[in-house]
């Protein structure tokens, strides 16, 4: 059994920086790669960027390139999310998601103008 605990969600300023955690406990592979979505009210969820625990360079969707930081701290079974220049759009509900299969609870960001 997987549990992911997300954290770091709030609300800030446009031009403001929030950073997500996600913490993996349970039976989790070690080469398995963690992925950021979110997710607005009444759209799709969307891919924000992911990382492997393997390989050290993460990728990102078009949108947050530039902006946001995927990094990992394997001792930790824990998966950041630096948020950088946010912007109102950014405004959503943050998942994280282990192996393709597994999914935290979510941690809510809003980014006011």
């Amino acid at each position: 059994q997987v549990h992911l605990v997300e954290s770091g969600g709030g609300l800030v300023q446009a031009g403001g920086s929030l950073r997500l955690s996600c913490a993996a406990s349970g039976r989790t592979a070690n080469t398995s790669a963690m992925a950021w979505f979110r997710q607005a009210p009444g759209k799709e969820r969307d891919f924000v960027g992911a990382i492997t625990w393997s390989a050290p360079n993460p990728y990102y969707a078009e949108t947050v390139q530039g902006r946001f930081t995927i990094s990992r701290d394997n001792s930790k079974n824990t998966v950041y999310l630096q948020m950088n220049n946010l912007k109102p759009e950014d405004t959503d509900v943050y998942y994280c998601r282990l192996a393709s299969v597994y999914w935290g609870q979510g941690t809510q960001v809003t980014v006011s103008s």
